[in-house]
């Protein structure tokens, strides 16, 4: 994730912490390592760790190293020779040597395996290492910065990451808070992609979070954090109808649906009985329809507390459909605001 997609935003104490940390370690020629659930921003940190020092002018090499096989992975660090392995037939330089005199950012990296992992170390001790089919050293100048999402020092533990290699990668560790304990930045972070949302819609502005929305931005865990809160407000945003009306409704889950495959029932709306609908001697389709809509549209209502919006959306029907239903069987409710 860049810049552009994750900002640096926030005045919560442990956001400003971090940018201290950031900032002092910036100014060292020293590997630095990021940890930090998904989604709390180690690319933007890394990102800001290298155009913050001396190596500011030169190059930013970013590897996610889970995304690369681990057959694949060795050459695309280290580069190979021309023969080396098949359809190897010319030279490539590796991602080390892309950055010489710069940064090269190494996320994921508890997903690389042993014989990597002793390259690595051995480019931080000597600053050299050897392309694949190479017999020589090739030299370096570059600054590594690391990242995980998991809890190195237990991979040591299981004999799963090299100590010798977290000892050298650890110099300084900045550990990324995750959302939920960035109250005070999550209202401002919100709205700014709401408003860069409502910019690329073409909007002229943005109407703002209604009070319930405010509630749920707050309530909310944030498992995914500014990730899923980015998704989580541009899809708000783009789903309302006009640009005056504020954000009133917010879907965490993008995957909510009474017809999600694998699950054909949800809690509230599974169905009465397995008998199959011909029991009845004289079945009417009508009628089992009817009751089928009775029963689905009232176990919504339950399910999101009597909010018609909401279970409006459960059931994968606008906000008129599902009034005209509940007209057409009678059922209790008035026409909300909360729309």
């Amino acid at each position: 994730m860049n810049q552009k997609e994750q900002p640096i935003i926030g005045e919560s104490p442990a956001f400003l912490t971090v940018l201290e940390e950031v900032s002092r370690a910036a100014a060292l020629h020293r590997p630095v390592l990021i940890v930090g659930e998904r989604g709390t921003g180690k690319e933007v940190v890394a990102e800001r760790l290298h155009f913050l020092s001396q190596r500011w002018d030169g190059p930013l090499v970013r590897v996610n190293c889970a995304a690369i096989s681990e057959s694949l992975l060795e050459s695309e660090l280290f580069g190979h020779e021309a023969g080396a392995f098949t359809d190897a037939a010319r030279m490539r330089k590796g991602r080390f040597e892309q950055a010489d005199g710069g940064s090269l950012f190494l996320d994921e990296l508890a997903s690389t395996s042993m014989a990597v992992q002793e390259k690595i170390l051995r480019v931080i001790e000597y600053g050299q290492f050897e392309r694949l089919g190479a017999s020589r050293a090739v030299e370096v100048d570059v600054r590594l910065i690391g990242a995980s999402n998991v809890d190195l020092p237990a991979l040591v533990e299981k004999g799963e990451f090299r100590a010798d290699l977290l000892d050298r990668l650890a110099f300084d560790v900045i550990t990324l808070p995750p959302l939920r304990h960035r109250h005070e930045d999550i209202l401002p972070l919100a709205e700014h992609f709401a408003m860069r949302m409502s910019r690329e819609l073409g909007r002229e502005l943005f109407a703002g979070f209604a009070g319930e929305a405010v509630d749920a931005l707050h309530q909310h865990a944030w498992p995914g954090n500014v990730r899923e809160l980015k998704n989580t407000v541009e899809r708000a945003v783009y789903r309302l109808e006009s640009g005056d009306e504020p954000v009133a409704e917010l879907q965490f889950d993008p995957f909510e649906s009474p017809f999600r495959p694998g699950r054909d029932s949800q809690p509230g709306l599974r169905p009465e009985s397995n008998h199959p609908p011909f029991a009845e001697p004289s079945f009417s389709l009508r009628r089992h329809l009817d009751q089928q809509e009775r029963r689905l549209t009232v176990a919504a209502l339950e399910q999101c507390g009597g909010h018609q919006g909401k279970a409006a959306r459960l059931l994968g029907l606008t906000y008129d459909q599902f009034r005209g239903i509940l007209r057409k069987h009678d059922l209790p409710g008035k026409p909300s605001n909360q729309d």
